[in-house]
C-alpha cells in the first residue's frame, strides 16, 4: 500500500504586509504635508489681517491728527502734505501721509465757513518717505486710506 503524502501547509504571503505598511506611510506623509501647508496658510492670513487692522488704525490716527490741526487751534492749520512717522506701540512700523485741502470761504447764516478735506494714507513700506507706495512689489505691503471733511 502506497502512502499518500500529507498536504503541505501553505505559508502566508510575506510581501503583502510590507506593501501595506509602505502604502500607509505614503498616505500619512501626504496628509502631514497638506496639513502643514494649510496651517502655514492660515497663520499667514492671520498675520496679514493683523497688519491690515494696524494700517487702518494708523490711518485713523493720522486722520485724527489732521482733524485736530484744523478744528482745535484759533487759526486752522491745513498743511497740504504732512508725514507722521512716530506712531506709538505696534503702529511704529507704519508711516502716515496726511493731506489737507482747504475749500473756499463761504458764508452760512452770517458766519464764515470753510470746508477742509483731510485724507490719511498709512502704509508699512513707504516710498521716498511717503505713502502710498505704488512701486512696491513686496508681498507684505499693506495700505489703508481714510478721508474726512471738516467744516469750520
Amino acid at each position: 500500500m502506497r502512502k499518500t503524502p500529507l498536504p503541505r501547509l501553505r505559508r502566508p504571503a510575506r510581501g503583502v504586509s510590507s506593501v501595506l505598511v509602505i502604502a500607509l506611510l505614503v498616505t500619512l506623509s501626504t496628509l502631514a504635508i497638506h496639513t502643514t501647508s494649510l496651517v502655514t496658510a492660515a497663520i499667514g492670513d492671520d498675520t496679514r489681517a493683523l497688519a491690515e487692522a494696524r494700517a487702518a488704525e494708523a490711518a485713523a490716527a493720522g486722520l485724527e491728527w489732521g482733524r485736530h490741526r484744523v478744528a482745535v487751534p484759533a487759526v486752522a492749520v491745513c498743511t497740504p502734505v504732512q508725514t507722521v512717522a512716530t506712531l506709538p506701540g505696534t503702529l511704529q512700523p507704519f508711516l502716515v501721509t496726511v493731506r489737507c485741502t482747504a475749500g473756499p470761504l463761504v458764508v452760512d447764516g452770517g458766519a464764515p465757513l470753510r470746508r477742509y478735506q483731510i485724507s490719511a494714507v498709512a502704509c508699512n513700506v513707504p516710498l521716498a518717505g511717503a505713502c502710498p507706495n505704488t512701486a512696491t512689489g513686496a508681498g507684505d505691503y499693506v495700505q489703508r486710506t481714510l478721508q474726512l471733511v471738516v467744516h469750520r
